[in-house]
């Protein structure tokens, strides 16, 4: 059955992860009109382009949108993934005139160029393309050192896909030579591929084909769309040499790669055979499948020759579309040379995104999901709307909901940036411990100086929710909860201390967490907002103890005056119970081990680092489990 790609989503269900959450909260984002900040893209000097360097899950992101007189509302939007090949750079790769001096690489691939091209033929859709380069510009490298690469990948093109203005209709999913390790590695990712890609082409990338992981994922996905297309570009290089020597093993290669492909797609489709200019065509279901094999009779080295010289990437991007004979054609003129981009003034190999970018995510209207890095110091909260409700009006207004409806509503109020200006200051929390290898050794972590609140300095609640809620929270800002000793030592750090007013009566109404605010509110007054405190709230945490039974959530805490928690730490409670007692407080994921950036996760399941911030040993969960 076709896929109506007009009504696809980006919801990536064959990941479990908190997809089912984060589309009701993009749903009801939409319907309310949620109010948020959009990237900021700069302004380009090259055709009026916009561009957005990010960085995430060790890689580096360029994503380039057309110039905005170009960008028309009323066309549905196309995002083309470009994974980089090994030892290239985002500069190399876009391509620009070839000066005197100047590196050769930035004259080979042109995929600037040819996208430029692309979009001057291409009047239906807005066209961004994105480029992802791998720390140590190697995909297969990048994979090998990810425990969850392939996982990661699906969340690393999800992220790039929510940092397009508007919603995406389309995604392209490529990459040239090592780049298909990307590729392969979204395949393997998840248990389908999602329908928002209806595009996924290899430019001489299909080393890592596999019939037992990719075939049957493949296969389904060509079925469940008649629109869905599959691309290969390769050559025969079996025999080719470089410096005397065979470059491609007696197993290895595209072209064993593809003909392990076709032999095994043969026995689900039939292909026809044919020739397009110096290449070999095998095509299937209508054009659905292609694959191009160029025979190499003078046993060349063509590999990046097909992408650029060939403009194999602009057929790539227009086979089997209106396109198709508008472009020009494969291996013939170049159309795309007065679409190449200056020389710089200063040619660099690909400098790093700035270290201080935080990485926010937009989809549409709304803030989502992110497990990426985000840099010490730093937070990922989007600003807080002019006209945001304030946090009485708020909880107010989710009073009479179910359970349900009122964590999709906190959740996006929380992703929309409504929150108070002295809750986006973290306070710094050292602590000094003496590890599991007999060093002492210091930690300094950046905390949430309060408890998660909805609303204004002047009109704010804190906000008790499930752990699950938390956490989505927690990741799109580039945080993660803490655990008890975590709580023992911000407690101690506390300027602020209150004593605890505990309540008896409707403990899990939303009027009773208004009213626990407002007695915290009144015992505060004449103390500043914005500094640590302590004695109003238990905390969710992490702990090992959440192995121990299913779906529960862990609290502790609500320290006395006389420095004793009224909550020993205890996982009694159903993951959805939630009370007035509850708290959120945060800390950011970048932390700092004598002087050493680290994540802290890293820290938490660390054999002798985790006493610096956990005392029941090394933590096996780092957060708390995605729900579906």
């Amino acid at each position: 059955m076709d896929t109506d790609k007009s009504k696809r989503t980006y919801l990536y269900s064959s990941v479990p992860h908190l997809w089912l959450l984060f589309f009701c909260l993009y749903l009801l984002a939409l319907s309310t009109g949620c109010q948020t900040s959009t990237p900021h893209y700069e302004a380009s000097p090259n055709f009026s382009e916009r561009t957005l360097t990010l960085q995430q899950f060790d890689t580096r992101i360029q994503i380039i949108l057309p110039a905005a007189d170009q960008w028309k509302s009323d066309r549905p939007t196309r995002l083309i993934i470009y994974a980089l090949p090994n030892g290239n750079s985002i500069e190399w790769t876009v391509g620009c005139v070839r000066t005197p001096g100047l590196d050769w690489h930035y004259d080979i691939q042109h995929i600037g160029a040819q996208t430029r091209r692309l979009r001057e033929v291409n009047n239906r859709e807005n066209i961004v393309i994105a480029y992802l380069e791998a720390d140590k510009k190697s995909w297969p490298a990048w994979r090998a050192s990810h425990p969850k690469a392939n996982e990661d990948i699906r969340e690393l093109i999800e992220f790039v896909t929510t940092q397009i203005p508007g919603m995406v209709d389309g995604v392209t999913l490529s990459g040239h030579s090592g780049g298909g390790s990307l590729v392969s590695g979204f395949i393997e990712g998840g248990d389908s591929i999602p329908a928002i890609i209806d595009r996924i082409v290899y430019l001489d990338a299909n080393y890592s084909y596999d019939d037992d992981k990719h075939a049957g994922k493949l296969l389904k996905w060509l079925d469940d769309s008649k629109l869905n297309r599959f691309i290969i570009l390769c050559y025969d290089d079996r025999n080719i040499e470089l410096n005397g020597k065979k470059v491609v093993s007696d197993t290895g290669g595209t072209f064993r790669a593809t003909h392990r492909f076709l032999d095994r797609f043969s026995r689900d489709m039939k292909f026809d055979a044919g020739i397009l200019s110096d290449f070999e065509t095998q095509v299937a279901r209508n054009g659905q499948v292609r694959a191009l094999i160029h025979p190499n009779p003078q046993n060349k080295i063509l590999h990046t020759t097909m992408v650029g010289e060939m403009s194999g990437f602009l057929y790539s991007m227009c086979v089997e579309t209106p396109e198709e004979k508008k472009w020009g054609e494969l291996q013939g003129e170049k159309t795309w040379t007065k679409w190449v981009q200056p020389a710089p003034a200063t040619p660099q190999v690909g400098a790093a995104a700035p270290a201080t970018q935080p990485a926010t995510l937009i989809k549409g209207d709304t803030t989502l999901y992110i497990k990426g890095r985000v840099p010490f110091n730093s937070l990922a909260i989007p600003p807080r709307a002019p006209d945001a409700t304030d946090g009485g009006a708020f909880m107010n207004s989710i009073a009479a909901l179910s359970r349900e409806q009122r964590e999709t509503a906190i959740g996006k109020e929380f992703l929309c940036g409504n929150v108070p200006d002295f809750l986006r200051h973290f306070k710094a929390i050292k602590v000094k411990t003496m590890c599991v290898d007999g060093i002492e050794r210091t930690i300094e972590y950046q905390v949430s100086p309060d408890y998660l609140a909805i609303g204004s300095d002047a009109d704010f609640i804190r906000v008790p929710m499930n752990p699950y809620t938390a956490q989505a929270i927690a990741d799109a800002f580039g945080c993660s909860l803490i655990t008890k000793k975590m709580v023992d030592d911000i407690d101690a750090n506390a300027t602020v201390r209150l004593e605890p007013k505990p309540l008896t009566e409707a403990r899990e109404a939303v009027t009773t967490f208004i009213q626990h605010n407002q007695i915290i509110e009144e015992q505060r007054k004449g103390k500043p907002l914005g500094e640590i405190i302590c004695g109003i709230k238990k905390d969710v945490v992490l702990t090992n103890r959440l192995l121990e039974k299913p779906s529960r959530v862990a609290i502790y805490g609500w320290r006395k005056l006389d420095n004793s928690p009224i909550q020993p730490l205890t996982i009694v409670h159903i993951d959805w119970y939630v009370d007035y007692s509850h708290g959120i407080r945060l800390v950011q994921r970048e932390v700092k081990v004598d002087g050493k950036v680290m994540m802290i996760e890293d820290v938490m399941k660390d054999p002798h680092l985790h006493v610096l911030v956990n005392d029941e040993g090394a933590l096996k969960l780092t957060r708390y489990p995605d729900h579906e």
